[in-house]
């Protein structure tokens, strides 16, 4: 009997009362806390996993890309050094003056023949189309069909206006 009166004497004491009730209140709070942290422990995981999974396929298209831009840039580079390479051929520039002077002879004979101020503008109007050709306006056949095939005369008289065009040999 005397331990049920000991009992019955701790729960008859309002502050032990309040104490018993709210050590009880915490520890169920307590409990449910520790459900809901393992619960968001476990979707933390999963979005980590997520998240993972995601910058590794990520990467993998961003190196993809990267590499895929590397090798544009190097075929503009060696495509730039070829064009580079070819221009700077020993006669290539001759090759082209001499290409020029040919077309604005051509339209000079046509429009003015004999004045001299014709001869500038022409010049321009030819080195206008040249470059027009070389950036690819105007094929390469064009330009050379309507250069060695344009003269009026005989084939005498285009082989002599071709041959001006050529270096003297010595003489």
């Amino acid at each position: 009997m005397q331990d049920t009166s000991w009992i019955a004497n701790i729960l008859s004491n309002p502050f032990l009362r309040g104490l018993i009730i709210g050590l009880l209140v915490a520890l169920v709070l307590w409990i449910r806390a520790l459900f809901k942290m393992r619960q968001l422990s476990a979707d933390i995981k999963k979005l980590r996993e997520h998240l993972h999974t995601k910058l590794e396929i990520d990467s993998e298209e961003n190196e993809r890309r990267k590499a895929a831009l590397d090798k544009i840039k190097q075929e503009r580079d060696n495509l730039r050094n070829m064009v580079q390479v070819l221009n700077q051929k020993p006669g290539r520039q001759e090759l082209r003056q001499a290409q020029i002077y040919q077309k604005a002879v051509e339209i000079m004979f046509e429009k003015s023949p004999g004045f001299a101020p014709a001869w500038q503008i022409t010049l321009k109007e030819a080195e206008e189309e040249m470059r027009k050709a070389e950036s690819g306006i105007i094929p390469f056949i064009k330009r050379m069909t309507t250069t060695a095939g344009s003269s009026t005369g005989s084939g005498e008289d285009s082989r002599k206006k071709t041959l001006e065009l050529e270096e003297p040999t010595g003489n």
